[in-house]
């Protein structure tokens, strides 16, 4: 009954939690990339194959269905995997699709020409791989026009939250929010594009004022997920017991993921 949850380190525990709370019955194996984050700074095909190394391991654990709660893992790695590696029976899915879903109000399957959208000027936070792949702008592209997208590289947040450094973290946001400000003084929305950001929604949405609508993936995905369980229960797979397997210190990352969820994870080695 297992389903795969994959993140470079901390952030996809955002998404765990969220489709935890939604599908409470599914054993969910959670892997962590812990010795390897973070993702947003290596290139491509490294990526891609540290990927493909921790999808394999979930789907030995009994998950036939493995969603890529790292934006940076999704959007340098996902469409390979799909068109090159994916075995047959199971299926790898990204964080991206009910993001864009929710933004434009269109099903991913709707394949009409592109259409003007109520939001006019979005603001897109992700680390450096993530905005250097143009992923979320390509995909925006095929299903909406006359949005101006402006991009902000959020280096060293991912960092600071795996270090637990919550302050500087926040310090981070607020400077690169500021820099997003300076390029678009007026956003209308606000896309937290990395599992992590949700960690750091609040300061997100103070730095960016109440005006801002400020989309988190934790949710979306969520609802996602159950909706595509409901329709494809065949990749609900046979593992029986939920787990977090990490690539780091299983002692550090169990003390640092107890302190996001604010209950008891722990952690082994993957």
């Amino acid at each position: 009954m297992a389903v795969g949850i994959f993140d470079s380190g901390l952030g996809g525990l955002t998404v765990l939690d969220a489709v935890h709370k939604r599908l409470p019955d599914v054993p969910l194996v959670y892997f962590g990339d812990n010795a390897h984050a973070p993702y947003g700074v290596r290139d491509a095909d490294d990526i891609y194959a540290l990927t493909i190394a921790a999808t394999e391991r979930m789907f030995a654990a009994g998950c036939d269905l493995v969603v890529l709660a790292c934006n940076t893992a999704a959007s340098a790695a996902l469409r390979r995997m799909q068109e090159n590696w994916v075995p047959q029976g199971k299926r790898v899915l990204g964080v991206m699709v009910p993001l864009i879903e929710a933004l434009t109000e269109r099903q991913w399957g709707d394949n009409s020409p592109p259409r003007e959208v109520a939001v006019k000027h979005v603001a897109l936070f992700a680390t450096p791989a993530t905005v250097a792949s143009r992923a979320f702008q390509r995909e925006l592209a095929f299903r909406a026009i006359g949005v101006d997208v402006e991009a902000q590289a959020c280096g060293g947040v991912v960092d600071a939250i795996e270090e637990g450094d919550m302050i500087l973290a926040e310090a981070l946001v607020r400077s690169h929010v500021d820099a997003l400000k300076r390029k678009m003084p007026r956003p209308e929305a606000a896309i937290l594009g990395c599992t992590h950001y949700p960690l750091m929604a609040e300061t997100f949405q103070e730095a960016l004022g109440p005006d801002v609508s400020v989309y988190s993936q934790a949710d979306l995905v969520a609802a996602s997920l159950a909706d595509y369980l409901t329709r494809r229960p065949e990749f609900i797979g046979d593992g029986q017991e939920s787990m977090f397997l990490t690539t780091g210190d299983p002692v550090r990352v169990s003390s640092h993921a107890t302190q996001f969820l604010r209950r008891k994870i722990t952690f082994t080695a993957a």
